[in-house]
C-alpha cells in the first residue's frame, strides 16, 4: 500500500486548524517540505509540546512527506524561544536531510505566506498556494499523524492546550469528540464566573459560551476568559453593530493596513479600503472589492493596530464571504515586492498580549501524561476541508477503537473519521454520531 493511501485511510488532516486532507497534499510533486511549528496564537503551546515530546515522529513525518512528493529538502520552523522544542527537534534531525529554521517571536510568523517567504525567500503568487513555489506546508502535529499512519494508527485523538482563566494551564491529549467542558475540568476548572471560550485562540479562533462544544481534528486549544474581559466583549458584539461602529467612526488612518502582515509582504491587502466600503452601505456588501481577497484573517488589524478599536478583520471576513459567493478570481497585480518596513513592523507576541490585556495568563502549558478519558463522544461529520462525511455505521452497532465510522462521499474532498475507543453507536443525526462506552 502506498504512503498516500495509508495517510488517506488514517484520516490525516491539517491539525493546525486548516483541516486540509493530508493525502491530497502528498499527491503533489514538491521541492521542499516545511513543518510549521511557529504556533503564533498567544497562550497556546500544543505545537511546542508536540515537538518536545514527539520530535522523532515529527522528523519522520517530514522524511515520509519528502519521499511521497519527491522533495529534496525538509525544514522545521520553530520559534527560537521554544528552547526545549528546538533542542528535541535538532537532536532528531541529526543524520537526516531535515533542518531547523529558527523563527522570531512575532505574530503571525506561522502564516503560510510569511513562513514560506522566511524559509525560501520566495513569495507565493497572489491567491496561490505554497506548492506554486515548490513547497508543501504542514503543521507539526499533522506530520506526527503521517508518521503514525504508516504504522497503521488512524487519527483518533487530538493534542490541545487549555489556557487562560483556568486553575492549571496544560496541554492534553484527548479523544476526538470529547467536550471542552471535560478538557477544562482536567485543567482544574475555570477560575472565573460566566466563562467564554476562544476555540483555536484569541486572534483567529471562534468564540462561544457553549462549554459542551466538541473537540475535532482541527482543534488546537481553547482560551478561557470571563465574559466581562475586554477582548470577549469585543468579540461578542453582533456583526451589525461592528459594521455600524465602523461606518460611523473609521477615519481612514491606515494603521490597520500598515501593520497587515500580507500588505508588508507586498500583497494587495488594505483593510482600511475595506472599511471605507462601510460608509456607502453600512455593511459594504454592495461595494466590497479585492482589497480583502488575500487577507489571512490574522486579526492584527482589529486587536492590535486600530487605535479606535474597530473591526477591520471582520469587515474583511465579510468581504471574502461575498467574493466566494461570486466565485471571485484574482485579477490584481502579480508583481509584488516586500515592503521595506516589513521587519521593523513585526508585532512581538509580548506586545500583542499587553495590548489584549492577557499578560496575566501567560504561563507554560506542559503536556499532561496520558490521555483524558471520557465515556461518551460526539463525532461531528464535518471536521476537515470539503463537505461533511457520510456515516458508515448505524445505531446499535458496536465499533472497535480506530474503526472508521464515517467517510467522504464518493469523489468528494474530505477525510475518514474513526472511533477513538470501543463503543456502541447510540445516536446518528444529520451532522454527528454519538458513541457511548458500555
Amino acid at each position: 500500500m502506498s504512503l498516500i493511501d495509508q495517510v488517506r485511510l488514517a484520516g490525516v488532516v491539517g491539525a493546525g486548524g486548516g483541516g486540509f486532507p493530508a493525502h491530497v497534499k502528498l499527491a503533489s510533486k514538491a521541492e521542499l517540505i516545511i513543518a510549521n511549528g511557529a504556533e503564533c496564537e498567544p497562550l497556546l503551546h500544543k505545537d511546542a509540546a508536540v515537538m518536545e515530546h514527539y520530535a522523532a515522529e515529527v522528523v519522520r513525518g517530514v522524511e515520509l512527506s519528502m519521499i511521497a512528493t519527491g522533495a529534496s529538502d525538509g525544514v522545521i520552523g520553530i520559534k527560537a524561544k521554544k528552547k526545549k522544542a528546538v533542542a528535541a527537534i535538532e537532536a532528531a534531525c541529526k543524520g537526516t536531510r531535515v533542518r531547523v529554521q529558527l523563527l522570531g517571536d512575532f505574530y503571525p510568523a506561522g502564516d503560510e505566506y510569511d513562513l514560506v517567504y522566511t524559509v525560501t525567500g520566495k513569495l507565493i503568487p497572489p491567491g496561490g498556494l505554497p506548492i506554486h513555489v515548490g513547497a508543501i506546508v504542514n503543521n507539526v502535529e499533522t506530520l506526527v499523524n503521517i508518521a503514525r499512519a504508516v504504522d497503521g494508527k488512524p487519527v483518533t485523538h487530538k493534542t490541545i492546550t487549555i489556557a487562560g482563566a483556568v486553575a492549571e494551564p496544560i496541554s492534553l491529549t484527548v479523544p476526538i469528540g470529547i467536550t471542552f467542558r471535560e478538557c477544562i475540568a482536567a485543567a482544574g476548572g475555570a477560575t472565573c464566573d460566566d466563562p467564554v471560550l476562544a476555540l483555536g485562540g484569541l486572534m483567529m479562533g471562534e468564540v462561544t459560551d457553549n462549554l459542551d462544544t466538541r473537540v475535532v481534528k482541527t482543534s488546537t486549544g481553547v482560551i478561557v476568559l470571563p465574559r466581562t474581559h475586554h477582548i470577549m466583549e469585543r468579540k461578542l458584539k453582533p456583526a451589525k453593530m461592528q459594521a455600524a461602529i465602523g461606518k460611523s467612526a473609521c477615519d481612514q488612518c491606515r494603521y490597520c493596513t500598515e501593520f497587515c502582515p500580507r500588505f508588508l509582504l507586498g500583497y494587495q491587502v488594505e483593510p482600511h479600503q475595506v472599511m471605507r466600503t462601510l460608509a456607502f452601505t453600512g455593511t459594504g456588501a454592495e461595494r466590497f472589492n479585492e482589497w480583502a481577497a488575500l487577507c489571512c484573517s490574522c486579526g492584527l488589524c482589529t486587536l492590535y493596530a486600530c487605535p479606535e478599536e474597530l473591526f477591520p478583520k471582520e469587515a474583511c471576513d465579510d468581504s471574502k464571504a461575498v467574493l466566494r459567493q461570486q466565485n471571485f478570481k484574482w485579477t490584481g497585480k502579480t508583481d509584488i515586492k516586500v515592503h521595506p518596513m516589513r521587519d521593523g513592523r513585526h508585532v512581538p507576541i509580548k506586545s500583542l498580549m499587553r495590548k489584549m490585556h492577557v499578560e496575566q495568563y501567560d504561563s507554560p502549558a506542559p503536556l499532561c501524561a496520558g490521555i483524558v478519558e471520557t465515556r461518551e463522544v460526539v463525532i461531528l461529520l464535518k471536521q476537515s476541508a470539503g463537505g461533511p462525511t457520510v456515516p458508515i455505521v448505524k445505531v446499535g452497532d458496536l465499533v472497535k477503537a480506530g474503526q472508521p465510522v464515517s467517510e467522504p462521499a464518493p469523489n468528494a474532498l474530505g477525510a475518514i473519521i474513526h472511533a477513538p475507543f470501543a463503543a456502541k453507536v447510540t445516536a446518528i443525526a444529520n451532522d454527528r454520531i454519538t458513541l457511548t462506552q458500555p
